[in-house]
Order: C-alpha cells, then sequence, then structure tokens
C-alpha cells in the first residue's frame, strides 16, 4: 500500500460521459455472497416496463380517458358523485335497521360523529397532500409510496389492496342478501310461494355469479363501467329521496319477517309512523342477536361501529383524480367536503326518521325495512342492488389498480411483475383480484365482513394522516399545499383518532394488521428491489435531516471532555482495490465514532462541471459493500498535499470533526487488487463496469509515486493542526475473518510505548504513548476482537535519554506516580486506574544508541540530523525486537511515530533528502512486522476521573 494511492492520477476526463448512467446498486452484484441478496437477486433480475404517467389505481368513479394529460373533470363529476356513490355502498339501504334498532338513535347519531370526525380530519390530510402534487394512479399507496418511501408505502399500500377486496366482497354480500330479500322464497318482490331458491350454497352461487359479473365487465374496460356511473348516481338519489318520502306518506302497519331471519318466532312488526313514543323507545342502545350471522352472534357496540364505518370508506375516490381535474386544488378540498355533508345529512335525517316510525323489534328482525314501507318498493330495490353492485364492481377494478400500481413501482419483484399491463386494462391483476373476492365472499356474514373492512381503511387512513404529519413536521421547502385548512394537529388528532378506535373496538384485529403491516415493511426493506433503488424521496430522509441539524446545533465542541471522547477518524485513501482490510478495521477501530473516507483527486475545475459528481456515488456504493459506517468526501485539487490539508481541516461538521488523521504508508510494495482476488472477502464486479471502465484502480509501474518531501508534509499538515496522525502499514495481511472466527493464529493485540530514536522509561507516561495505548484498547473493545489479549511492551534500559519538547510533557490527567519506581509497577497502577485489562511486558535487551547520536538528541542541536545519523543496524535490531513478538501470534501492532523532520516553508533539494531518511528509518524500523500502526498523539483521550 502506498501514499500516492491516496490520489487517482490517471481517471480519464471524459469519465463522465462513459460510467453507466443507470447507476447499478450494490445489491444487485453477481458476486455478494448471504441469503439476503439471493433472494434480493431474485427480485432484481429484471425491472418491468415502465408506464406512462398517470396510469395506475382506479378507486370508485375515476378512470382515466385515453388522452391522461387532458385535465378535463370537473368537481361535480370528479369528486362529489364517486365519493358519494362509494360512501353509501351497503349501509344506505340495507344496514340502516341494524344500527339504529341496536345501538339506538343517540348512540347511532354519536357513532356517526364520531366516525365523522375522524373521517373529516383524514380529508383535510388528503386535501393537504393530493393538492401537493399531482396524485397518479395508486390512490393512498401512491400518497403513503411518494411520502413515506417504497416500504412503508408498499406495506399499506398492500392493506388498502386488501381493503378493497374485503369492500368488494362486502358489497357483492349485500347485493346477494338484497337479491335474495326481493327474490327469494317469499321475497318481497315475487310474493309467496315462488323466487330464488334460498340456502348458505345458494347464496354463494348468486355472490360468485355477481363476482364473475364483475369481472366481466372490468376485463371488459373499467371505461364501459365509467360511463354508467352518472346514472347509477342519479338512481341513488332518487331511490334514497323515495324512501324519506315514504317516511311521512306511508300509513302505519305491520311489516312481514323476512324468511332469511330464522331466530325469532314472531311473524309481524310495527311500522307506526312518525310517533314521538316510538322515537322515545329507540333513543338508546338494546343489543340483540345478529339474524345475519349463521348462529345469531349477539351485536355490541364495536360490531355495530364496524358495520357503520363501511360507510364513510370512500372519501379516497375524489383525491385519486388530482390528476385529471381542471383545479385540483379547488375541486378536491370542495368536492370532498360537499360529499361529506351530503352523506352525512342524509345518514342523519335517515337515522332520525327511522328511530320516529320504526319500532325496535322491526329494525332489530328486518333489516330491509325500507322496501316494505316504500311508496314504491322496487325504487328500493333498484336502490339496493345498483348501489351494492356497482360499488362492489368498483372496489374489484380499485383493487386491481392497486395491484398494478405495486407492480409498476416494483414493489415485489417479479412476484407481480405479470400484474403490469401493456395495453392499458390489467386483466392478470383483475383476475388475481377477482380470486381473491372470490374468496372473500366465502364469509356468509355481511356484518363480520364489515369488521375486516373497517379495520384495514382505518389502518389506511393512520397512514395518511401520518405522512401529512410527518410532512409538516419535517418543514420540507416543497411542500406547499394549496389547500391550507389543515394543520399538524389535525393530522395528529385523526391518526391518533384511528389507531385508538381500532385498539379500543376490534383489539385482536388491530394487532393482527399492526403485525402485519410491520413484517411488511420489514420485509420489504431488506428484499424489495424499490427499496434497494428507491426512484422517489422518503419523508424519513427529511425527517432525520431535520432532527440531526437541530442535534448537531446542540453539540457544542467547547463542551467537549475528556471522559466522553472517542475516536474520529478520517483515512485517506486512493483506491478501495488495495485498501479494504484497512477501510474494515478503522471501521471497528471509530467505537462508534465518526468515520470518514477521504479521497484526493489531482484536477481543477475547468467550467464543464463538477469532476467527481459521478464518482460520488461509486463511493456511496463501496460503503454499501464493505459493509462500513462511513461517509465520504471528496477533494479535488492541484495537487495531493493541498487537497489532504483541505480534507483534514474540513471534514465533518459542526462539533463532528475528525481528530484523527490516518494515510496509508508510502513504500514500494506491489499493491493487491482485493475486488478480484477469488480469495478476498471483498470480491466484487459491482466496479468493473460494463463499458471496461474500471473503477478505483490499482497503482502500477507506471503510476506517478510521490516524493518523499509531500509524504512528510502531509504528515507535518496534520500535526500542525493539532490533530493525531496515523501511518498505516502491513493492512493487507489483515485477515479480518480470521480475527472474527477466532483463529488460534492471531491471539494479541501489541502495543509498543517507546519511541524508537528516544527510548525514555517516562515514555509510558506521556500523551502521545497513552493515545497509543487507547487505540488500542478500542480495538480490543470492538465485537470480533474482544477474545484477543492486549499486551503492553515499555522499556526499562537506557533511562538517561531525554525526551524533548512539549509533546512528551507526562499526561496531566494522570495521578502522581513515583517517578523512582519501578516502571512495570506504575504501568500496571495506571492501567488500573485507567480500566484496561492488559499483560505488561519489559523488554530489557532494547538496543543502545550511541553516544553521538544522543548529541542529536539534545534540543539545542539540528533535530534533522539524527535522521541521517541513526545506524540501519540499530533499526533493524529494534525491528528484530518487535517482529519476535509479533510472530508469537499478533494481529495488530500499535508503535510510537518519530516526529517528523522540521522542513523549510518552501520544498528544497535538503529536504527531499531528510525526508527520503526519515522514511528509510521509518521502513526499517517496521519493516515484515504484523499490520502495524505508527501513532502520533497530541490530545489527551484518557481519563481516570469518574
Amino acid at each position: 500500500m502506498s501514499m500516492e494511492d491516496i490520489h487517482l492520477r490517471t481517471k480519464p476526463l471524459a469519465m463522465a460521459d462513459t460510467l453507466d448512467p443507470l447507476s447499478p446498486s450494490l445489491n444487485d452484484s453477481p458476486n455478494s455472497s448471504g441469503l439476503m441478496h439471493k433472494l434480493r437477486l431474485r427480485f432484481t433480475r429484471t425491472t418491468p416496463p415502465r408506464s406512462p404517467p398517470g396510469d395506475g389505481y382506479v378507486e370508485f368513479g375515476e378512470f382515466r380517458s385515453e388522452r391522461p394529460g387532458v385535465k378535463k373533470v370537473g368537481t361535480f363529476a370528479g369528486v362529489f358523485c364517486p365519493v358519494v356513490l362509494s360512501m353509501f355502498s351497503a349501509l344506505v339501504f340495507i344496514r340502516m335497521g341494524y344500527l339504529v334498532g341496536n345501538a339506538g338513535l343517540l348512540v347511532t347519531l354519536g357513532q356517526f360523529g364520531l366516525a365523522y370526525l375522524i373521517v373529516g380530519f383524514t380529508v383535510m390530510s388528503i386535501c393537504a397532500i393530493s393538492t401537493n402534487g399531482a396524485v397518479e394512479g395508486g390512490g393512498v399507496y401512491f400518497m403513503i409510496s411518494r411520502t413515506l418511501g417504497p416500504e412503508f408505502g408498499g406495506a399499506i399500500g398492500t392493506l388498502f389492496f386488501l381493503a378493497n377486496v374485503v369492500s368488494s366482497a362486502l358489497c357483492i354480500s349485500a347485493c346477494t342478501e338484497a337479491l335474495v330479500e326481493n327474490f327469494g322464497p317469499n321475497g318481497y318482490l315475487v310474493g309467496a310461494g315462488g323466487g330464488l331458491p334460498n340456502g348458505y350454497w345458494y347464496r354463494f352461487l348468486y355472490r360468485s355469479a355477481l363476482n364473475a359479473a364483475g369481472l366481466g365487465v372490468s376485463l371488459a374496460g373499467a371505461s364501459l363501467f365509467a360511463r354508467t356511473s352518472l346514472a347509477i348516481w342519479v338512481s341513488t338519489v332518487v331511490c334514497l329521496f323515495s324512501a324519506l318520502l315514504s317516511f311521512f306518506v306511508t300509513a302505519p302497519g305491520q311489516v312481514e319477517k323476512p324468511d332469511t331471519n330464522t331466530i325469532v318466532n314472531a311473524t309481524n312488526f310495527t311500522y307506526s309512523g312518525l310517533s314521538a313514543a316510538t322515537l322515545r323507545g329507540n333513543l338508546y342502545e338494546q343489543y340483540a342477536r345478529d339474524y345475519s350471522t349463521a348462529t345469531g352472534e349477539p351485536a355490541d357496540f364495536a360490531s355495530v361501529f364496524g358495520v357503520l364505518f363501511t360507510g364513510v370508506t370512500g372519501v379516497m375516490a375524489g383525491a385519486n383524480m388530482s390528476g385529471e381535474l381542471k383545479s385540483p386544488s379547488r375541486s378536491i378540498p370542495l368536492g370532498t367536503l360537499a360529499a361529506l355533508l351530503f352523506t352525512a345529512l342524509s345518514y342523519a335525517a335517515l337515522t332520525v326518521l327511522t328511530a320516529a316510525t320504526c319500532s325496535r323489534e322491526l329494525l332489530q328482525n328486518n333489516y330491509v325495512y325500507l322496501l316494505p314501507i316504500n311508496v314504491w318498493p322496487p325504487f328500493i330495490a333498484v336502490g339496493m342492488l345498483t348501489a351494492t353492485f356497482s360499488a362492489g364492481l368498483s372496489n374489484l377494478i380499485g383493487a386491481s389498480r392497486v395491484l398494478e400500481a405495486l407492480a409498476k413501482d416494483n414493489i415485489f419483484g417479479f412476484l407481480l411483475r405479470p400484474m403490469v399491463s401493456r395495453s392499458g386494462n390489467p386483466v392478470v391483476a383483475v383476475i388475481a383480484s377477482w380470486l381473491l373476492v372470490q374468496i372473500g365472499i366465502m364469509a356468509d356474514s355481511l356484518n363480520t365482513i364489515a369488521q375486516v373492512n373497517s379495520v384495514l381503511f382505518m389502518t389506511s387512513y393512520c397512514a395518511i394522516n401520518l405522512a401529512c404529519l410527518g410532512l409538516d413536521l419535517a418543514s420540507a421547502p416543497n411542500f406547499r399545499p394549496s389547500f391550507r385548512q389543515f394543520s399538524w394537529a389535525s393530522s395528529l388528532a385523526g391518526l391518533l383518532g384511528c389507531a385508538a378506535l381500532i385498539f379500543s373496538l376490534r383489539p385482536a384485529y388491530a394487532c393482527a394488521v399492526a403485525l402485519a403491516c410491520c413484517s411488511l415493511v420489514l420485509a420489504l426493506h431488506l428484499l424489495s428491489p424499490a427499496a434497494a433503488d428507491p426512484k422517489w424521496g422518503s419523508l424519513s430522509q427529511a425527517l432525520i435531516f431535520h432532527q440531526v441539524r437541530k442535534y448537531l446545533l446542540l453539540l457544542d465542541p467547547r463542551r467537549e471532555h475528556v471522559k466522553f471522547w472517542r475516536p474520529q477518524m478520517l483515512l485517506l485513501i486512493g483506491s478501495p482495490r488495495q485498501t479494504a482490510p484497512l477501510i474494515d478495521f478503522v471501521n471497528d477501530q471509530k467505537k462508534g465514532g465518526l468515520f470518514v473516507i477521504g479521497h484526493v483527486r489531482v484536477g481543477q475545475l475547468d467550467g464543464s462541471g463538477d469532476p467527481l459528481a459521478d464518482e460520488q456515488k461509486y463511493w456511496l456504493k463501496l460503503i454499501d459493500h464493505l459493509k462500513v459506517k462511513a461517509f465520504v468526501e471528496l477533494c479535488l485539487s492541484e495537487d495531493i498535499r493541498s487537497g489532504a490539508a483541505h480534507l483534514t481541516r474540513l471534514s465533518g461538521l459542526g462539533a463532528m470533526k475528525p481528530d484523527t488523521v490516518l494515510l496509508g504508508f508510502r513504500d514500494s510494495a506491489h499493491p493487491n487488487d482485493f475486488f478480484r482476488d477469488p480469495a478476498s472477502p471483498y470480491k466484487t464486479q459491482d466496479f468493473d463496469l460494463d463499458n471496461g471502465q474500471v473503477m478505483f484502480p490499482t497503482r502500477t509501474a507506471f503510476s506517478p509515486r510521490m516524493s518523499a518531501s509531500e509524504y512528510v508534509r502531509i504528515v507535518s499538515d496534520v500535526l500542525c493542526v493539532k490533530k493525531n496522525v496515523c501511518l498505516c502499514r502491513h493492512f493487507h495481511n489483515l485477515n479480518m475473518a480470521a480475527v472474527e472466527r477466532r483463529a488460534g493464529s492471531l491471539k494479541y493485540i501489541d502495543v509498543w510505548l517507546v519511541e524508537a530514536l528516544r527510548p525514555s522509561r517516562e515514555e509510558p507516561f506521556t500523551v502521545r504513548a497513552l493515545f497509543a495505548l487507547q487505540l488500542a484498547a478500542v480495538v480490543r473493545s470492538a465485537r470480533g476482537w474482544q477474545h484477543l489479549a492486549l499486551r503492553v511492551h515499555v522499556v526499562t534500559a537506557h533511562e538517561n535519554n531525554p525526551s524533548f519538547g512539549s509533546e512528551s510533557m507526562t499526561e496531566p490527567g494522570l495521578p502522581e506516580m513515583s517517578p523512582g519506581r519501578p516502571v512495570q509497577e506504575r504501568l500496571d497502577e495506571l492501567l488500573k486506574l485507567l480500566r484496561i485489562s492488559a499483560y505488561t511486558h519489559t523488554v530489557t535487551d532494547w538496543p543502545k544508541l550511541d553516544d553521538d547520536v544522543h548529541r542529536y538528541l539534545d534540543p539545542n542541536s539540528n533535530e534533522n540530523s539524527v535522521y541521517q545519523r541513526v545506524p540501519m543496524t540499530y533499526l533493524q535490531r529494534v525491528n528484530r525486537i518487535i517482529k519476535s513478538r509479533c510472530e508469537e501470534g499478533t494481529a495488530v501492532t500499535f508503535v510510537q511515530l518519530p516526529q517528523p523532520p522540521k522542513l523549510s516553508p518552501t520544498p528544497t533539494e535538503a529536504d527531499e533528502v531528510i525526508c527520503e531518511q526519515y522514511m528509510k528509518v521509518l521502513d526499517e524500523f517496521t519493516k515484515d512486522l504484523s499490520p502495524t500502526i505508527l501513532v502520533r498523539g497530541l490530545k489527551s483521550v484518557t481519563s481516570t476521573s469518574l
């Protein structure tokens, strides 16, 4: 590993034109290992074709024209009608008796008020998000995925797809119930002695036939149904008006029990007309058995509210039309709120008139009471059949569009790839949705289906409120919705209201949905191709930025204390191909601190753009490949020294700035390419591009070599700005896999608390020595290194060799220890005070420097001369001593870095000679050792106080 690898001199200037424009994710690498990666590969083999913007999910009433770019739908047709029809569905004609008969007038109105309050808050969030940009296909899924990211959006989108499936099954079951009540045995429209046969399998047959009819319409195309939606709305409103009118004109009388009710013996129930006595009798709740269930299960508050909430689950219909509306910012709020007001008034009027005219026995035992008391019963029959069948059909179409949207976004990879349509109508998605609806209609009870439906929709509304709340709290500048009548408080109220209702009314269902959602989020995060390579923003990133910025401002560098010091590393490298083990090691060494990988590129701006912009994404991809927690800083500079100085001074942010700079060692050793070595754990082809370009090329024999003076000046610059410096050598020999698997050949981490050129008995107690000791202790505490023993080596001989300079001063934070005591005894006491578990070893055979050399160690002499006069035999003997200890099973060795020579401000030939000699000293000193770090610390990093 050579220091000239800090930069990349030979990178072509035309690289921006030759880089892979798709920037493939690291996780797509065919050579990466692991179960998660293999599963991800199955999901990311190919990318589904992108559909034109605007295609996707269609909820009730949202059917795109042949030219999606033309906005021509108004408020009434585009928002009001779809929302009203979606909300009425099965409730208005078939289940009002169930609500009022069991819950009573006051509780029913209270439940409607609660439901509309929650839906009102949700509508405000829907309006805010949908007017912040055109909502394309996918409805709730589109909004949430584009806000919260593919993982959360995909999970909620899946639940919303299931909600549409369940809602379709609900509406088809309601339509079947209406069919049997009108045309079954003794049906209201066929009289006694005739009609369609009844029974579970017959009703399942009718539901299957209706579902098949819906399938046929869906396969024919959504536009076929769209052309009839206005007529359906008009007929539904006419039927509702006839029902309200009938309360005033129909005379009191007896209403027969339907044949589907087999749990009571009575055959007739009273319709009193408008009556105060009847109203008083229906004020309060009185729960009874539900005759529509197979066993006559008793009703309760939760079951009644679950059925009622199905009448307010269609509010997304208008928001989904945002892309086709003439004025989305006006139509969505106005149309949706108007539809909420219209349905609320309709429900309130129907509830009050029902309570004032129908006895409780009638309401509890005949859910279709509106039909026999109507001025013309076929009105209600038409309303029942058209409203329920059209709602079921719209939900079937909607479910298929959600499924197609999930497939288009590649959320589930190849699993949903066939769902993408090339013709505009997702045939496969329609068939898949139809099959799931067919499973859903096997449940014979409409009320049972309604409970699941309500929980799924409330979960979707929770997510909508959460998305809007997050956008508001993140203060994203691009969150500028046209709808201003919302705040974080309304979103929070809607979120808490939905969550509280789900868990208080149906805790088992709520826990199941929450578990399913969390499992989906986790699974999609690990396996989804969309999560691996997201194509849209995520609110989580905005919230993280918001919080990180806030806490960075609170992190005051003036309040730093040595007790809470942790390593903050800047590693300067050139080619990660040849420094991968070192990057991996420093990632362990940082101990939860800051880790920045710095790279200097020699060059300058020429006005054609940023030369490092395209390279940045590959460095980020490198971080993913090596699985390290690091930041990347790239620098463009006219020379390596200036770039290294810029990175040393400017890397980091606020109080999070590196205090230790690590560099590779300048030598002539042949570099290893760990990305191509078949035996390397870092092997990958991600950085060998298809066009032949090789990212991070290794140093070759023809690469320009950094001069010794430039390298030494980089080291001196780091020390000049009061940062610690480490030179790393032989790390190409570090086998991180052997360390992690606790190989028997690796036993120790060695620390040499002695400076080779100035051996002294006081050296172990200096700032620079204790910095090396602290680094070694941090490495040993990292996961995977804890089984290694820490060995501390000190020298007792040659005590008359003085240290010089303020750096050699004893650590100021240490307690007073008598210098007259033996070094090993004092060191053992020090290690105990520092809570560092280590073995101490005294080196007695350390060689002695000649007196001629000692003379140049005097502070008044020329300090640089020592590097020319130190005998090579002395360094070789020192090297053999350290090497002999390394051969005992040392994984990493920490030694003291001698003071770099003091150079003149302007480079001279004499400086190059001195620097060459200095590098020769370091080379002889560390030759053939285990992976070695030469450390020179300037800052106190140890503490013995509490």
